[in-house]
């Protein structure tokens, strides 16, 4: 929205595709699909179908960037911030199903964009979108890019910045009344209920409070009382630093998991973590072990849905949600007071609430 704002575009005449669901997919995916294993690369049928056939006033452009790289917290600390390939090349290989039988976006009168975008080299960003986007707006500068990409970056930032201080006001009160909290590694599409099947909404209505871990707080505290050993010791060079559970850290989102599992099992009230991924990932395989030693070698306790697709079985998650609650509820208090104890002294999230700062160094 920042970016297409800055660009005179009307807020209203943006139109999103809705959560991802069944009906959807019946709706307007069907006969449109693809033999990826990859769910959610096979959900991008049915958004695409909801924007060409599901709108009240048709579309003039169909925007679906195949992006290379995600801007991370964890950039500078690691070799690369590279997506799944899988992902990427999705908006190409969902395409195809909309032009076996003829070019169902020229019938309807869209244009289809599908820029290549390195969204972790802002300064590569404007040239890519100028050229993805220049035949799409005509009279586009390569001027009004650049302004443009500046002020969605800004958007994302403060957007970033905003859910991070209300997951450090989550924190702090937890801290203060001494309870636990929960925090989800996953993938920032299993944030769509349709993927991630509200999992961790189950569990939150049973009132414990859920954070994902693209959006954990980190404040230069924190992350310097967290990681501030291992620092002085030589295991790490920085807070964000995850050479020492994953020396290829060239995903993105597997760097994140990773690090998302390290503070999981530094911060004390974090008394359980929940990893959500979906069936066959080839990505997250291969990170499902370390994940889990982080976890629970520091005392927290660790659950895991692998194999999420497009049924949800609602016995069985219930099941699930009932099993994890009564672990809660049976050793939640035990693991904040040991790890509590773990812990090195001054925990900034047990005094005055500190000034907001990236921490990012």
């Amino acid at each position: 929205m920042g970016l297409f704002g800055a660009l005179g575009l009307d807020p209203r005449n943006i139109v999103f595709s809705s959560d991802t669901s069944e009906e959807q997919g019946r709706q307007f995916g069907k006969g449109r699909g693809t033999v990826d294993c990859c769910y959610p690369v096979k959900c991008m049928s049915g958004h695409y179908g909801e924007l060409v056939f599901g709108q009240r006033q048709k579309l003039d452009i169909l925007f679906s960037p195949m992006i290379y790289s995600l801007p991370s917290f964890l950039s500078g600390h690691v070799a690369k911030a590279l997506t799944c390939p899988r992902v990427m090349a999705a908006p190409e290989n969902i395409k195809a199903g909309f032009l076996k039988e003829g070019d169902v976006f020229a019938e309807n009168g869209i244009r289809y964009v599908t820029p290549f975008v390195s969204l972790d080299e802002p300064r590569l960003v404007p040239k890519q979108l100028f050229e993805g986007l220049q035949d799409a707006l005509p009279g586009l500068t390569r001027e009004e890019m650049a302004k443009a990409v500046d002020d969605g970056y800004k958007a994302l930032s403060a957007f970033n910045d905003r859910l991070r201080r209300k997951s450090r006001e989550v924190l702090e009160w937890c801290a203060r009344e001494h309870k636990p909290c929960l925090l989800v590694v996953a993938r920032p599409y299993h944030m769509d209920p349709g993927i991630g099947h509200e999992i961790e909404v189950d569990l939150q209505a049973y009132g414990y409070p859920i954070l994902w871990m693209q959006y954990f707080p980190i404040d230069a505290d924190l992350m310097q009382w967290a990681f501030g050993d291992d620092i002085r010791a030589g295991h790490i060079k920085s807070p964000f630093d995850i050479r020492d559970v994953w020396q290829s850290s060239y995903s993105s989102n597997t760097n994140e998991i990773l690090w998302g599992a390290k503070v999981a099992a530094r911060i004390p009230w974090i008394a359980c973590v929940l990893r959500l991924s979906s069936y066959e990932c080839g990505m997250d395989q291969p990170t499902y072990t370390p994940v889990q030693q982080i976890v629970e070698r520091s005392g927290t306790l660790f659950f895991s849905f692998q194999d999420l697709d497009s049924t949800k079985p609602a016995g069985s998650v219930k099941i699930r949600v009932e099993t994890i609650t009564h672990y809660l509820a049976r050793y939640a208090t035990g693991i904040i007071e040991r790890k509590l104890a773990a812990s090195p002294p001054g925990c900034p999230l047990l005094t005055s609430p500190a000034s907001w700062a990236t921490g990012r160094g």
